[in-house]
């Protein structure tokens, strides 16, 4: 039990310094972090070829276990946060630092050396057996790092939704196959009993655990997130990167610049789909039009950039409200459009708690706030999207018509005051 606190205790500080040197980067640049880095590989180079203790599963070096499983974790925090230049820099970096150290060390042991005035004679022969281990753990490295950013990448389709799981999986899986391939070398060189194979796998897989979870802490606490401009594809880490960056331009290419929410002409175009899907299916699908009540007003009375200011809190108010299932749209000015695959009451409901919570969130600020909301459902009479735009339009002026701040849905068709509605393309509604 001592051991095993011991070495979580490690993982939190290993993983606490780097992250906090990695949090700085902007301020301090990346040296610190990357020179980090190369410390910590050797030290773990040389605490795995003499260093270990006994758990229940069997017997775990600290520097296999803890530091490298961090260090892998490290290299792909840095791929996600930055661009795949940077990736490369710590690799090869510490693949010619040791290939330079074992080469120097051959070199040296040519010397005629001195005792020191103590007696004490050097002694640099540990280099014939860490200096090729640890060129043998850099040069599994290198591969482990394509690995895990090959498996993050295509676990994404998966699991993009679910980041700890995407993590920890790609983490788990690669760092199996290091223990085999550092093993195969560490059993030629120190006679490792297998023992050290299987309880070095356990020890890794539970360590890939906790540095998942603590990555995923560091992603949503305290770290933004951004989108870096992708570099000409030079090298293999070049071309792992281009696909996932060249996705991510794409989906940011679809949203509104102010807000972050998908624009108009990706309502246009998914929303015809859902409706295409809803009525060959069956499914239900409802649209919510939102609308700022008196928006111009604030305009007026504070300006521009606060009406930007309280757009992108409506923005961020609805993206907290939805499920992950629907999708959230900036179709106009002040106005913003909801796809849901929710039966009409129950939509009306959504529209109500939305109607609801922005009144009252708005009630401690510098402005008041209400919506508006037109809410329709796709049927026989609404096949198309431009139907359903129609529909939930009209409803959004009738209850603009009654007094604002209420959601207006099939209930109140009768009361429909005479008027032609929008057509989708049409601009945003009246205040």
């Amino acid at each position: 039990m001592a051991n095993s606190l011991l070495l979580l205790t490690e993982a939190v500080l290993y993983f606490g310094v780097m992250a906090c040197l990695f949090r700085l980067r902007a301020r301090v640049g990346l040296g610190l972090f990357v020179c980090a880095l190369g410390v910590m590989h050797f030290l773990e180079t040389y605490l795995a070829s003499v260093f270990y203790i006994e758990l229940p599963f069997g017997m775990v070096s600290p520097g296999s276990t803890v530091m490298f499983s961090g260090k892998l974790v490290m290299i792909l925090l840095l791929y996600m946060k930055e661009d795949a230049a940077t990736v490369r820099q710590p690799i090869y970096g510490l693949l010619v630092g040791n290939f330079l150290m074992v080469g120097l060390g051959l070199i040296l042991r040519q010397h005629q050396v001195v005792d020191l005035p103590n007696g004490q004679s050097p002694d640099i022969g540990f280099l014939d057996e860490m200096g090729w281990l640890m060129v043998w753990g850099t040069t599994l490295l290198y591969i482990d790092a394509i690995a895990i950013i090959l498996l993050y990448e295509r676990l994404g389709r998966s699991l993009g939704q679910h980041l700890f799981a995407r993590i920890a999986a790609s983490v788990c899986l690669v760092l199996t196959f290091d223990q085999i391939g550092f093993y195969s070398v560490l059993h030629i060189v120190t006679a490792a009993p297998p023992s050290v194979l299987l309880g070095g796998w356990i020890a890794k897989m539970c360590a890939g655990l906790v540095f998942s979870a603590m990555t995923v802490g560091y992603l949503r606490w305290f770290e933004r997130p951004s989108l870096r401009p992708q570099r000409g594809l030079t090298d293999v880490f070049e071309t792992l990167t281009y696909r996932e960056r060249y996705e991510k331009l794409v989906e940011f290419a679809g949203r509104d610049s102010l807000t972050g929410l998908l624009h108009r002409g990706r309502f246009e175009t998914m929303g015809e789909q859902a409706v295409t899907v809803s009525v060959k299916t069956g499914t239900p699908l409802t649209l919510l039009i939102v609308d700022v009540d008196h928006f111009k007003s604030i305009n007026d009375r504070f300006g521009h950039a606060e009406g930007d200011r309280v757009l992108k809190w409506i923005a961020e108010n609805l993206t907290v409200a939805v499920r992950a299932q629907d999708h959230v749209f900036r179709i106009g000015g002040e106005e913003f459009a909801i796809l849901c695959p929710l039966p009409h009451n129950v939509a009306r409901l959504l529209g109500e708690n939305i109607r609801q919570s922005i009144r009252a969130a708005s009630e401690t600020g510098p402005v008041s706030l209400t919506v508006s909301i037109g809410v329709a459902t796709v049927d026989v009479a609404r096949a198309s999207l431009a139907e359903l735009f129609a529909a939930a339009d009209k409803r959004l002026y009738m209850a603009k018509d009654a007094g604002r701040d209420r959601v207006m849905g099939d209930v109140a068709e009768e009361a429909a005051p005479s008027g032609a509605a929008r057509a989708p393309s049409a601009g945003s509604a009246a205040g």
